[in-house]
């Protein structure tokens, strides 16, 4: 069994780490392809390096770009590393550009792909994440759901018992296998001068949270309030995408 594993983003990364320590803990043979969609060394090669992972095998460095341009440019590059270094599955994770492009490559060339976090929904399909994991979910022949209602979301669009799997989030994982080499580095404490637990830690960069100004306005509004009420300091490390529209 060989096994491509697609990813391309932070989160992805992050999500996919227990699933590539867990192929090399049971002697699977696969290749991790990265996409490039996040490209730079704060979003993308910090991840392999404090996760302590391998490089990836191939970096289609596609970088960013329109929807279409940038899904376009990496289904020509994943159809070409599965035809001349062939698979026996493809796995994707989560809603991206990636998870699309790597889904669609892989079902066009006959090779079974299995979806990690399967079955959420938003039923916002202004959200280009929707259409992603809503199109990767029927092309998909292993559906990995988080969740019975993920599960049950997938039943009643008609998937198959037979492929879906509740598996529970690798996100889990992930914190769970990471908190050693987290409580092995805390230079980020003394960096950022903050001391354990008086802190708030944010993260916002989806689309509907940051490109529609009442939402981003009512969102910086709240972490004034937080930061004034509870005295705390509030941390954001801001998303190249929040950073410009805070601009």
């Amino acid at each position: 069994m060989n096994i491509a594993i697609i990813l391309g983003t932070r989160p992805e990364i992050i999500k996919m780490s227990p699933v590539i320590r867990s192929c090399s803990d049971h002697s699977i043979d696969y290749s991790v392809i990265h996409t490039g969609q996040h490209y730079s060394y704060e979003m993308d090669r910090i991840f392999f390096h404090e996760l302590e992972l391998h490089n990836a095998t191939y970096n289609l460095e596609v970088g960013s770009g329109t929807h279409g341009a940038q899904t376009a440019r990496m289904l020509t590059g994943l159809e070409q590393i599965l035809i001349d270094d062939p698979h026996d599955a493809v796995l994707v994770q989560g809603d991206t550009n990636t998870v699309l492009s790597g889904a669609l490559a892989a079902s066009k060339l006959g090779i079974p792909v299995g979806h990690v976090e399967a079955g959420l929904r938003s039923y916002d399909r202004s959200m280009p994440e929707e259409i992603n994991r809503i199109v990767a979910d029927h092309i998909s022949d292993y559906l990995f759901a988080p969740t019975e209602t993920a599960a049950g979301n997938l039943r009643r669009e008609g998937r198959p018992d037979s492929g879906i799997f509740i598996t529970g989030n690798t996100v889990v994982d992930a914190v769970s296998q990471n908190l050693s080499i987290a409580q092995r580095d805390t230079s980020i404490f003394s960096k950022l001068s903050v001391e354990r637990g008086g802190y708030v830690l944010v993260t916002a960069h989806r689309q509907e949270n940051v490109d529609r100004w009442e939402n981003l306005s009512g969102i910086l509004k709240g972490l004034r309030l937080v930061r004034d009420e509870l005295g705390v300091t509030v941390l954001y490390p801001v998303h190249p995408r929040a950073k410009k529209m805070i601009e």
